[in-house]
């Protein structure tokens, strides 16, 4: 993202910047000799990153930070990053995060540890202008997590007893509700459907919610019984159809899609995952389709769509990925 580049140049930064809760000791000193009055300059705005002659090694998280000061430095930064606010980044956090699962998905080891880096640096970018408006910094952020981490896991780091993942799971599922409930301003009227973000890919927001619904046993006993509703759906949307209501339909269309993650959740399969390789799929075999075409001596265009499915069949006995 612009805001990654403009922070290219300043990796041979010398340590500066720390955190504003977490400010270093000034200089040994008389108080007014050039070092003491340099560390004065550069915190009493934090803004500001000093520039000694030792340098950070490249793989400190402080590095990292003091880079993302700089750019956000409303006159020595980055101009594109002096405009950003929590709402204009959210995209490209949620982007990062499809970049890590694709290298993930193509078993790219090297360009996982580059999305990673941008990843982290979301998060670092998310803190700083938190930090901005005094409501928390990147180590509230590691704290919190640590902390979390430690509370949700007392058999790892308590005395609880787990006997299995699956038991894990429901204790984590527990630790959570829990704290969603001393969370809520009315106890009374909290759901075992909160927390579930609107912001997740809907895919994945019916599957998260299924499994709430599921954990209080409102599911089916076997993969069974939603193969029966998606038949169910599959009818009742050929019904809409047949009325050509367009808000019916629309409604009609959004429960088979829910039932069809409802299935994958029962075969143990994630949507977004299983869609993504169709999707990879799809992109595969119309590729080949488009070259078998052109060794032919036609462009796509110039084919018949009798023609076109003759060659789809021949691309789809390519060896599948």
């Amino acid at each position: 993202m612009k805001g990654f580049l403009c922070g290219l140049r300043l990796f041979k930064f010398g340590r500066g910047f720390e955190s504003d809760a977490h400010p270093p000791s000034p200089p040994q000193g008389t108080g007014t000799d050039a070092s003491h009055v340099k560390w004065q300059a550069s915190h009493r705005n934090p803004s500001i990153v000093p520039m000694p002659d030792t340098p950070i090694p490249a793989s400190d998280i402080q590095r990292l930070l003091e880079i993302m000061v700089r750019l956000r430095h409303p006159t020595q930064g980055c101009p594109w990053d002096q405009e950003q606010d929590f709402e204009s980044i959210a995209p490209h956090t949620i982007e990062e995060a499809y970049e890590v699962a694709d290298a993930i998905h193509r078993g790219d080891m090297e360009e996982l540890r580059d999305e990673l880096g941008d990843l982290l640096f979301q998060v670092v970018y998310h803190a700083r202008m938190a930090q901005e408006q005094g409501r928390f910094d990147f180590h509230d952020v590691v704290r919190a997590i640590s902390d979390k981490l430690v509370r949700r896991h007392p058999h790892v780091f308590g005395e609880a007893k787990v006997d299995s993942a699956e038991a894990q799971s429901r204790a984590w599922a527990a630790h959570k509700a829990a704290e969603r409930r001393a969370r809520a301003e009315h106890p009374a009227a909290v759901s075992h459907l909160d927390g579930v973000s609107l912001a997740l890919p809907a895919m994945s927001r019916a599957v998260k919610l299924q499994r709430r619904a599921a954990r209080v046993g409102f599911d089916w006993p076997d993969v069974s019984g939603v193969l029966d509703k998606l038949r169910e759906e599959q009818a009742e949307l050929e019904s809409a159809m047949a009325t050509r209501d367009e808000g019916r339909m629309a409604d009609e269309l959004g429960d088979l899609l829910f039932t069809c993650a409802n299935l994958a959740r029962h075969m143990k399969r994630d949507p977004e995952a299983v869609l993504r390789r169709a999707n990879y799929r799809f992109e595969q075999r119309f590729r080949r389709m488009e070259t078998l075409l052109r060794e032919s001596g036609r462009e796509l265009e110039e084919a018949s769509l009798a023609e076109m499915d003759r060659v789809w069949e021949q691309a789809k006995g390519y060896p599948k990925l």
